[in-house]
Parts: C-alpha cells; structure tokens; sequence
C-alpha cells in the first residue's frame, strides 16, 4: 500500500440519551407524517437472512447544520423504541493518515458537537412529547465515534486487504480507535488491534471502548455501524438499570435498618417486586431489541463490540441486582407473614384470656 494513498470517507459522532421507559414509534411516525416529515426505518437493505431487528429504530433526518468554523454536518435522529434516542453528526474528511488522526482526536473532544447535540435533543423532545412513555427527569448519556474508510485501492489497483491494512499503519489505527493523538507504546497497540474481526479480504472492523475503525463497502459498514450503535443502547440501557436498582435497593436496607412496621414492609415489598419486574421486562426487551438467527458473522461482531463497550459487565451487575432484589422480597414477605401470624396468634389468645374471665366470673 502506497504511504501517498489518499483517504477518504466521513467521521459519525453518536450522542445517545436515555429519555424514557419506551418510545411509542406507531404515535411518533404518525405525529411526524402529520408535519410532513417522513419517518424512515434505520435497517439498511438488503438485510442478511440471519440478522432481524424486532423493532427498528426509526431515524429522522434532519439536513445539515453549520458548525462556529463553517463545516457542514449532516445530522439525523435515531428513536429506539426502548427510550433511546441518538443523535447522530456526519463529517467528511479527506486527506492522509496524519490528519485523519488528528482530526478523529478533534472531533472526539469536541465540546461544540456535544453542545449542539443536546439542543438538537431537546428541540426533538419537546417535539415528540406525546409519543413518549414516562419520560425520565434526568438523561444518561454516551457517545461514541466511529471512522468509515471505504475499500482503498492499492499501487496494483486492487483493493488493499484488512491483513495489509493492519500490517502497514497499525499505529494509526490504534489511535483512531483510542482517540489518542500520540502514539501508543507496542503493547497498548496490540491490545488495540486484538479486537478486530474481518468477513471478507476487504472488509475490517477494529472497534474500542470509546470508537471504533470501520473499512470497507458502505453497504457492509451501515449494517456494521448499527450494530456497534445497538451495543452503545445497550450499554446505557443497562447503566440506567444498574442505577435505578442501586437506589432502590439502599431505600430497602435503610428502611429495613429503620426496624419498620409490618404493614410498611408490606408496601415496601410489594414497590420492590413491582420495580423488579418492570426491569425484568425492560431488559428482555432490550436484549431481543436484535436477533441473531444463527452463528453468523454479525452475532460475533456483535458480541465483540458488546463485550468492549462494556455491555456484559453492566448485565452482570443489573443480573446481580435483580436477584438480590428478589431475594429481598422474599425475606420481607416472610417477615410480614411471621408478623401476622403473630398478631393473629396474639388476637386467638387475647381473646380465649377474655372468654376465660367471662366464664369464671360466671357471666
């Protein structure tokens, strides 16, 4: 590969919130057509026979905005019907692997897309208000970018090869993918450049906590680029879990701490189980938000975009917590029926004591 091959393609700046329990898309896409705005599916065609989205996210267009030094972004707004909404910038580039560098290091951190992004959000909200279900008060939030380079011809004219592309700018790949504009040491690079899957001699992704290297056609990339997007929904839908049981289940020892009363207990079980279900059902219907109908090539691309943002870590603490809530429930309810079986008792012998009195008193 020619160190003078131009580059190009374009940088997408994902901003994604959690704004509510779930987003009724049937209600949005009908608000949005009654204003004349169209509201598309996001899953590109042809789709592979072994990839289903259950319900696809719907994306909003939404033209080009201006940037403070004059570039065009290309902006869009993704609904996932699971509460999330993402924000998403598209910026071109041209030029060598130098300036692709320093431009992904810029773009990373910087604070204009990230202020832009949430008025776009909040101009949408307020927007869409009624297709949203229990709106949150408070949004998390995640952002990630990720690199799209097209197929690049070599000195021969074919297409370079993922393996030559790994072989021959390494170091820059790795800083793309750590949003780093120094170089990194040997080692911090090979642990980059161990998490990259190929399907085909042209095609690669090397995907990271914070961004990710997409090459290849554009029609592979979209499919590749959604599926690293679902994973970064993933992981804030399970943060927002994680947080909401934190909270819950230090209200439940700080009033079992506080020795309450039985009936208060009672109440308080029946909120825990309650919440405890309703996270059960949110997070089955995040992890089928996608559906991997055999082991294919997507569902370990999959698996490994989930694994470095941090996806199954989030799980496992939300699993964790859901069962310690579960067996928090148990524990009050028992302690609830042993109250009442004693009170019960207390009520049969209160009243033998009475009966007693009445019939030795002859009356």
């Amino acid at each position: 590969m020619a160190a003078t091959t131009p580059l190009h393609g374009y940088f997408r700046v994902l901003f994604l919130y959690d704004v509510s329990e779930a987003i009724a898309l049937d209600v949005l896409r009908s608000m949005l057509e009654s204003k004349g705005v169209e509201l598309r599916s996001s899953v590109v065609h042809p789709i592979p026979h072994h990839l289903r989205f259950e319900r696809p996210p719907g994306v909003e267009p939404a033209g080009l905005m201006v940037l403070e030094t004059g570039e065009s972004v290309e902006v869009r707004t993704k609904y996932y019907d699971y509460g999330v909404v993402s924000i998403e910038l598209e910026l071109p580039f041209e030029g060598d692997w130098e300036s692709l560098v320093l431009e992904s290091y810029r773009w990373i951190n910087a604070a204009e897309l990230d202020n832009r992004a949430s008025d776009l959000l909040t101009i949408a909200l307020n927007r869409i208000k009624p297709a949203l279900v229990r709106p949150y008060k408070t949004w998390l939030r995640e952002d990630y970018l990720i690199v799209h380079l097209p197929e690049i011809a070599g000195a021969d004219g074919k297409n370079v090869s993922a393996g030559e592309l790994l072989a021959s700018h390494a170091q820059e790949i790795a800083q793309l993918v750590r949003g780093d504009s120094v170089p990194l040491s040997e080692a911090e690079r090979q642990e980059v450049l161990q998490s990259s899957i190929s399907y085909s001699r042209t095609d690669l992704l090397v995907v990271g906590w914070t961004g990710a290297l997409v090459y290849g056609s554009t029609e592979g990339a979209e499919m590749t680029i959604q599926i690293l997007e679902y994973a970064n929904t993933q992981l804030l839908e399970f943060r927002h879990y994680d947080s909401l049981l934190t909270q819950l289940l230090d209200g439940v020892y700080r009033s079992l701490e506080r020795k309450t009363t039985a009936w208060r207990l009672s109440r308080e079980a029946a909120r825990l189980n309650t919440i405890r279900l309703d996270v059960m059902e949110l997070t089955e219907k995040v992890d089928n938000a996608i559906k991997f109908l055999s082991d294919m090539f997507y569902a370990r691309l999959y698996s490994l975009a989930a694994a470095k943002v941090g996806v199954p870590d989030y799980r496992a603490l939300v699993d964790q917590k859901l069962r310690t809530a579960g067996e928090l429930y148990r524990f009050m309810v028992d302690q609830f029926n042993q109250t009442r079986s004693f009170v019960l008792e207390l009520a049969v012998v209160i009243i033998l004591i009475v009966d007693l009195s009445f019939l030795f008193r002859g009356k």
